[in-house]
């Protein structure tokens, strides 16, 4: 769901074992021109195993019957206005996107800034959201330096999660994805998993739920609201 430039899906793909990525975007524009000008995600756009799609996701996983191992959410942040905060909702978790899980999948969506000062513009309240929807949810978070801020993002199932050592982490890293990561392995993931006591007492303690009639926003507004 999202990701018009592409980086996601060239992530994804470095799995070994993924056989098929689909990438649903409503911005054509966008991902035409990511296509054409980010070299950097060229050999992802040119794969076989990746399908586009142009289109609204919740479109999408409403028309198709199909289900998935992973749904990934990098979707624009919930702006007023903006075509994507109906997606962090209760009732887009519930009725579109977990009927669309397969037994055991995983949803991993970005949750906004997470920082210690901007966690509950709306990280907080997706969070709770996601809780009351699955079973298991982990929250985790890392510094993005174009954002100035530490970013959050959510994993949830059904299924509770593995609970894996950082060198069992680095072995599956090596012998599932191409390439050197230059982020991720198992002491990154631990720590991006163990947020500040600060933010995990008060996504303890949230209890707003994301509707499209409670909706919290970042700063700024969508086209709708442009004059």
């Amino acid at each position: 769901m999202g990701g018009g430039e592409g980086s996601t899906a060239r992530e994804a793909l470095r799995h070994r074992s993924v056989e098929r990525v689909i990438m649903c975007d409503i911005d054509e524009e966008v991902v035409e021109f990511c296509r054409k000008h980010l070299t950097v995600n060229g050999e992802a756009f040119r794969s076989d195993r990746l399908e586009l799609i142009i289109n609204c996701a919740r479109a999408e996983l409403v028309k198709t019957t199909e289900k998935f191992d992973i749904l990934i959410g990098d979707l624009a942040d919930p702006v007023e206005g903006g075509p994507c905060y109906k997606l962090y909702t209760k009732s887009f978790y519930e009725r579109v996107l977990k009927p669309r899980l397969k037994d055991g999948g995983i949803l991993v969506t970005q949750g906004g800034p997470a920082g210690i000062l901007s966690h509950t513009e709306v990280y907080s309240s997706i969070y709770n959201t996601l809780r009351k929807t699955f079973k298991y949810v982990i929250p985790y978070a890392a510094h993005v330096p174009s954002y100035a801020d530490t970013w959050g993002w959510i994993m949830a199932s059904d299924q509770p999660f593995p609970k894996i050592s950082a060198e069992e982490t680095d072995s599956r890293i090596k012998h599932r994805i191409d390439g050197e990561l230059k982020f991720l392995d198992g002491e990154a993931l631990f720590a991006s998993i163990a947020l500040n006591k600060h933010v995990r007492k008060s996504l303890a303690a949230e209890r707003h739920v994301y509707t499209e009639e409670s909706a919290r926003f970042i700063h700024g507004h969508g086209t709708a609201l442009k004059n």
